[in-house]
C-alpha cells in the first residue's frame, strides 16, 4: 500500500493504512496548514513579542469574520512561547497571558476573567479597585510580554460609557505594565476600536480575510490533501473542485476544514478513498451517508 500513499506526507501515511474507524477519528486531530495571510500574522505577533519596554507599545488588532481561523493562529504562536517556570522566584513566568473579552463590557469582569486565566485565588465580589490593584500585582510577577484579548469585538454589547472605560482599561494596562496588547474580534472590533481615536492610532490592523478563487486557495487545498488519510489523490486543487469547496464553505478557513473532514468520512465509508464533488455537496448540507 505503500506506493500507493505517495501523495500524502510521510507523517500522514501510518493513519491512512489504518482500519476505516481509526482513519475516521483521526479527523477529528488538531492540525495546523501554513498559508501565507497566517505566516504573516504570526511574523507580526513575533515582532511584537520581542519589542523591547518603552513608553508607547505597539499594539495589533487582529480581525475577520467568525470561523476564519483567528483564534487557529493565536494558539499557534502561545504553542512556540510556552510558560516557563523559574525556580528562584517560584513563579510560572508567561511571555503570554491569553483571555476572552467577557460577554458584556464591565471592568471588574474582565479583571476577574485576568485572575482566573492567571489561576490566582480571587474573591468574585470584590471592590473594582481590590481586583485592579491584585491584577497589577500578579502580572508585574509573571511578567508577560503580551496580553491577547478574544472576542473584543463583545464591546458593542456595551452602552457607550461602558465601551469606552473598558478601552481606557485596555490603554491603562499597555501603559502600566508597558506589553503589548493584541485584540482578536470580528468586523465589530473594528467599530468598536473606531469610537476612540487614540486606540486607532495605537492598533495596528490586520485582517484575515476570507478565502476566493485563487493560487493561494488552491495551495491551502492541495496542503489539506496531503494530511487526509485517502488511499487515493482527489486533486482538490483543481477548479471544479476549488469551486465547490468554496461555495460549501462560504471561503471559511473553519468551514473549509469541516466541510473536507466530513467528505473524507463520506469517501471512506463509500470505499471510494477519493473525494468528489458529489462527496462536497453532500458534506456541505451535512450528510454522512
Amino acid at each position: 500500500m505503500g506506493a500507493l500513499l505517495t501523495h500524502l506526507l510521510p507523517t500522514a501515511r501510518p493513519l491512512a493504512q489504518c482500519d476505516d474507524n481509526v482513519r475516521i477519528r483521526g479527523l477529528a486531530r488538531n492540525r495546523w496548514i501554513d498559508y501565507p495571510r497566517a505566516t504573516q500574522a504570526l511574523e507580526i505577533l513575533e515582532r511584537l513579542i520581542q519589542t523591547p519596554e518603552r513608553e508607547r507599545m505597539p499594539c495589533l488588532l487582529l480581525h475577520g469574520d467568525s470561523n476564519i481561523g483567528k483564534t487557529q493562529i493565536i494558539s499557534k504562536f502561545q504553542r512556540h512561547h510556552p510558560p516557563e517556570y523559574d525556580e528562584q522566584k517560584g513563579v510560572e513566568m508567561c511571555k503570554i497571558v491569553a483571555m476572552q473579552m467577557p460577554p458584556t463590557p464591565d471592568q471588574q469582569r474582565f479583571y476577574a476573567s485576568l485572575l482566573f486565566e492567571l489561576g490566582a485565588p480571587f474573591n468574585a465580589t470584590a471592590r473594582l479597585s481590590a481586583l485592579e490593584k491584585l491584577t497589577r500585582e500578579l502580572l508585574r510577577k509573571v511578567a508577560p510580554r503580551m496580553l491577547i484579548v478574544d472576542e473584543v469585538h463583545h464591546l458593542l454589547a456595551g452602552s457607550y460609557r461602558e465601551q469606552r472605560a473598558s478601552l481606557n482599561l485596555l490603554k491603562f494596562l499597555a501603559n502600566d505594565l508597558r506589553i503589548s496588547i493584541v485584540l482578536v474580534g470580528t468586523q465589530d472590533a473594528v467599530i468598536a476600536l473606531q469610537t476612540d481615536p487614540q486606540m486607532v492610532s495605537r492598533f495596528t490592523r490586520f485582517e484575515i480575510p476570507r478565502w476566493n478563487e485563487s493560487e493561494a486557495f488552491r495551495c491551502l487545498l492541495a496542503a489539506f490533501e496531503r494530511i487526509l488519510p485517502l488511499r487515493r489523490p482527489s486533486n482538490l486543487a483543481r477548479q471544479e473542485m476549488v469551486r465547490a469547496i468554496l461555495a460549501a464553505s462560504g471561503g471559511l478557513t473553519g468551514e473549509v476544514s469541516r466541510v473536507l473532514n466530513v467528505a473524507t468520512e463520506l469517501a471512506i465509508r463509500d470505499g471510494r478513498e477519493v473525494i468528489e464533488v458529489g462527496h462536497i455537496e453532500n458534506a456541505a448540507r451535512g450528510l454522512l451517508c
